[in-house]
């Protein structure tokens, strides 16, 4: 090899690519490549579910324990169509409308699956399924001491934000909008508030409806998505996991190589400087 080659090759420390293939965030002391994590829920079949998922290239799967067979072997069990080897299964207290409903959901998740990586939601009401921010906390603070690691789902509030993150949860989960709402990030602030104080995971959960909807959240610094209707409710659900994949890694390479600054008036994009119009006799 000659010099020149040699120099040509020679791995860059500011490569960004070098930077990207090392992209990863952690969890509960465990690496995920894909920042993009899907529900279960709401497909068509478990065909669909499976297909759907596998084309998101997600690594970590929520489960909705109230509502998905894991136990029942005479009946469809997730389990057969999503191979718990290679997915993380992240089990989830929706439906659940106090601290004492999920602790106990999520005390039987451990007991039937070993699970001990969660993600804790107390909603508030069925119409809006704001976060019960109270009773989450109350929860948050039962099961960490219970030896759960709590992936929490919340409001947009960076108080409370920081209130469970002190509590000791391993990643913060506040809303974009109202679960299965599809109107897509409603208070980039506060997001952007929470990012910036965060010391550990932030993930918006709920609200996503599209793809631009997932890369404004990763653009602004989120360390990933969670979405299931956004995906399980499109007119063509493969195809949208394929979009939504895509989508979030964009907006996480966008926020990697740092946008232009934004500004009032236009800014010519090729310089004046040294063309003939602009040299004076």
């Amino acid at each position: 090899m000659s010099d020149l080659e040699k120099k040509i090759n020679k791995p860059n420390p500011n490569n960004f690519s070098d930077k990207i293939a090392d992209d990863y965030f952690e969890i509960a002391g465990k690496k995920f490549s894909s920042r993009l994590l899907v529900g279960t829920g709401k497909y068509y079949d478990f065909t669909q579910t499976a297909r759907a998922i596998e084309e998101s290239g997600a690594q970590i799967v929520t489960v909705a324990l109230r509502r998905v067979n894991i136990e029942k072997s005479d009946q469809p069990m997730l389990q057969d169509y999503l191979d718990p080897k290679k997915y993380t299964y992240l089990p989830n207290t929706a439906g659940c409308f106090s601290a004492q409903d999920a602790v106990r959901t999520l005390r039987l998740a451990r007991m039937a699956g070993g699970w001990n990586l969660v993600k804790l939601e107390v909603l508030s009401d069925e119409k809006t399924l704001y976060p019960k921010v109270v009773e989450t906390i109350k929860a948050s603070e039962m099961l960490i001491k219970d030896g759960f690691e709590v992936m929490v789902y919340t409001s947009d509030d960076p108080i409370v934000a920081q209130e469970l993150q002190d509590i000791g949860c391993c990643a913060i989960m506040p809303l974009g909008a109202p679960i299965g709402s599809g109107l897509g990030i409603q208070n980039r602030l506060n997001i952007e508030l929470i990012v910036e104080q965060a010391k550990v995971p932030v993930l918006i959960d709920a609200g996503v409806g599209t793809a631009s909807d997932a890369t404004i959240a990763m653009e602004i610094g989120c360390d990933g998505v969670l979405m299931n209707t956004a995906i399980a409710k499109a007119k063509n659900p493969i195809t949208m996991a394929r979009a939504m994949k895509l989508a979030v890694e964009s907006g996480r390479l966008a926020f990697l190589a740092g946008r232009m600054p934004k500004k009032i008036y236009g800014n010519a994009s090729s310089p004046t400087e040294g063309k003939l119009s602009s040299l004076k006799s």
